[in-house]
């Protein structure tokens, strides 16, 4: 997976991988590694015929007519293959050019830097003035650390004048540019001093400011460290699965295993921010300040994290100068810090998102849709305008609002835009449909499994939110190995008895109704002799007794059941073949805690909490780093929708976000908690102090229901990146 979503920007970036396939084979970054001096790369002229230089340029000034979003594709794929040279430093600068409101400018440069015929270069920094002369500005000074400006032809500067921040485009020939011993050596820095230079008008950038500057490069720098994580993240896995210690694969270590899956969590992160960064610019979105902070602080920060974690994985190998992992590195090391400190961009993070300046991750359709639109908002005014909540209940329930997405009768049959352009109109119209809380697991697996019998008696009800049900799945000893079950069922005249414990069962003492799985079969294999039931909850022999958690309430419940007794009509699915219902129900639960702004504290209680407070300079970027966090997980789920819509198998987007979902919940409550100092050891209910520590108690089930952090770990671990199962107990 990459930076793209849409079939057209895969074929994109395969194209682009293919190209550096051919032309960037790990023998010519050897070569730019070990050179004495830094050249232009043998393949550059082929990449100029490419017209990936001027990708994002208009067609008029000789480019392709595209945006950053493809740009950063490209810039992605050559990030994976570390590409020498200067492609990355002369699309930044023409991207900078392009944003000038000089035409003569851009009519000069942009042309030639589109063919490759000219390189150029972008001092982010520098301690250079400018003064007027006539219709010229004279600059001097010196810019320590240019990426890319031995090779350039032309130098982007930033001076500072009397009137303010100013931006020029100076020819590197009158410029003096000394290499300096660069810790990247594949694709070196330089400083660039400026002698008294008379830069013309047509040489002014007008228009063009520091943070549009800073903007360009964190979504651009920030994509080509998704490309140095997605190439750390495969090679580690691939040694992983084949380097053997103690008889067996490293990845089947545990430690290991979530390294390895923590590492394409944050792949995954920087993908999504870095996309949403180009996005942003590409729209000149208001927020777009916001959304490059964010790939500044989420995706720089994960180019160089998973190079570290990969070099442990890799152990002794990957600390050999023989092996590219330090290339990769030195390269994720040198964007970190031209960017600037992570801590900087997350206090404009936290700035921007305390003054209302948060980008809304919302999805947009195109206006192709607005048909349906109107006739589904015509239908949501109908509901609006009933105002008995039971009546309202009913008609969304026995009309298909409460399961949009499922066959008639029970739902609408309604494919992905028209689910979320259901969505919206309700959520515009303030219609709530009715809340199924644990139901909603069961309804997808009565829709499926059940008899039509069970569907007319159970399903209506339940979508009319009529019917409260819930989940009898763990035990005492079958928790997150659900698999492992003791629970007996007992085949008696008309239907099977029951027998066992059941715990952690949330409402059971409201519930009418529980979907339980027993064994029916003792004999068959661990995951066979399963059947997934229905009970009365208040059949004879169901006993509920609460547990009081330590948050001094009681939602979890200890259920025994004793011999209680199940009618066969009740039996959803095959007899012994429950554990496939079960798993249909466990994904729906996993999907459901997925999406959604989620049960506990997040990026909007975040905010609230600390607006207004006087924040000092540690808190502001603490705060910053928990929002890019939770930015980037909502981009995850919005790029998972995206995917769906456009006919794309979603990636590791959707198996990352629940995980990072409840983590960040619990992170975000546990740093408002403490920042309440000595009022945070007070828990007056209706108090602020309370409300936080209720939370912050609370928290800490979320990375335990509906599957442990550790599991998921390993699932993210075996499933998406291949590493070796967990060996069977005993072997």
């Amino acid at each position: 997976m990459a930076i793209g979503l849409t079939e057209e920007h895969e074929a994109l970036a395969e194209s682009v991988r293919g190209f550096a396939e051919r032309n960037i084979p790990a023998t010519v970054v050897r070569a730019a590694l070990e050179a004495d001096e830094e050249t232009r790369p043998p393949f550059w002229s082929a990449l100029a015929e490419q017209g990936l230089l001027g990708l994002h340029l208009d067609e008029e000034q000789g480019g392709q007519g595209y945006g950053l979003l493809e740009l950063a594709i490209v810039v992605e794929e050559l990030g994976r293959a570390a590409a020498p040279g200067p492609f990355l430093p002369t699309v930044l600068a023409s991207a900078v050019v392009d944003a000038s409101s000089n035409a003569k400018a851009r009519a000069e440069l942009l042309p030639a830097l589109a063919d490759g015929s000219r390189t150029a270069a972008v001092a982010l920094d520098g301690a250079l003035t400018g003064r007027r002369d006539g219709g010229a500005l004279v600059v001097g000074g010196t810019a320590a650390t240019v990426l890319g400006a031995v090779l350039a032809d032309v130098v982007v500067l930033p001076v500072a004048t009397d009137d303010g921040e100013q931006w020029v485009a100076v020819d590197a020939s009158a410029l003096k540019v000394t290499p300096v011993e660069s810790l990247d050596r594949v694709r070196r820095v330089a400083t660039v001093e400026v002698p008294e230079v008379a830069v013309a008008a047509d040489r002014v950038l007008d228009g063009v400011t520091g943070g549009r500057v800073r903007d360009l490069a964190a979504a651009l720098f920030g994509a080509e460290a998704a490309g140095l994580a997605g190439w750390l993240v495969a090679t580690a896995s691939q040694y992983a699965k084949v380097r053997e210690q103690f008889g067996r694969p490293i990845g089947q270590f545990q430690g290991v295993k979530h390294k390895a899956a923590r590492m394409l969590i944050r792949l995954e992160q920087a993908r999504a921010a870095a996309w949403d960064a180009a996005r942003a610019l590409d729209e000149g979105a208001r927020e777009a300040g916001f959304a490059a902070a964010v790939a500044a602080v989420v995706a720089a920060d994960a180019g160089v994290r998973t190079a570290r974690d990969a070099i442990q994985i890799l152990g002794g190998i990957g600390f050999t100068w023989e092996h590219d992992a330090h290339v990769y590195l030195r390269r994720a090391l040198t964007l970190r810090a031209l960017l600037g400190s992570s801590e900087g961009w997350a206090a404009k993070v936290a700035g921007l998102a305390l003054d209302g300046g948060r980008r809304e991750v919302e999805l947009e359709l195109d206006e192709g849709t607005q048909p349906l639109r109107e006739r589904i908002r015509a239908q949501v005014a109908e509901l609006a305008a009933i105002k008995d909540k039971n009546e309202l209940n009913a008609r969304m329930g026995d009309d298909g609002w409460t399961v949009p997405h499922f066959p008639e009768p029970w739902g609408k049959g309604a494919g992905p835009v028209e689910q979320i352009l259901i969505q919206q109109e309700l959520r515009a119209a303030k219609v709530k449909a009715p809340n199924l809380v644990i139901g909603a697991w069961l309804v997808p697996s009565l829709v499926r499994y059940g008899t039509e019998e069970q569907k007319e008696r159970f399903l209506r009800p339940t979508l009319r939110g009529q019917m409260v049900w819930c989940q009898l799945f763990s035990e005492p000893g079958a928790g997150s190995d659900l698999a492992s079950l003791s629970m007996k069922a007992e085949r008696v005249e008309g239907g099977w008895k029951l027998t066992g414990q059941k715990i952690w069962t949330s409402v059971a003492q409201f519930a009418q109704w529980g979907f339980c799985i027993a064994r029916t079969n003792p004999d068959a294999p661990k995951h066979d002799g399963i059947t997934y039931f229905l009970v009365d909850m208040k059949s004879e022999g169901v006993d509920v007794r609460p547990l009081k958690e330590l948050t001094g309430e009681a939602i979890f419940n200890e259920v025994f059941l004793d011999g209680v007794f199940v009618p066969d009509d009740c039996v959803v699915g095959e007899v012994d073949k429950g554990w496939q219902v079960a798993r249909n129900t466990l994904s729906n639960e996993r999907v459901s805690l997925s999406t959604g702004g989620g049960m506990g504290m997040g990026v909007p209680e975040l905010l609230d909490f600390f607006k207004g407070r006087e924040l000092g300079a540690v808190a502001t970027a603490e705060v910053g780093e928990l929002v890019a966090q939770g930015q980037s997980i909502d981009l995850l789920g919005l790029r998972t929708t995206l995917k769906q819509l456009n006919g794309v198998e979603p990636g590791a987007e959707a198996s990352v976000r629940k995980l990072l979902g409840v983590q960040f919940n619990q992170d975000v409550a546990d740093y408002c908690w403490a920042a309440q100092g000595t009022a945070a050891t007070t828990e007056v209910p209706m108090a602020e102090s309370g409300i936080v520590a209720r939370a912050m108690l609370f928290s800490r089930a979320m990375t335990i229901y509906g599957g442990t952090t550790e599991v998921q770990l390993n699932i993210i671990g075996e499933r998406l990146l291949g590493l070796p199962r967990d060996p069977e107990p005993g072997k």
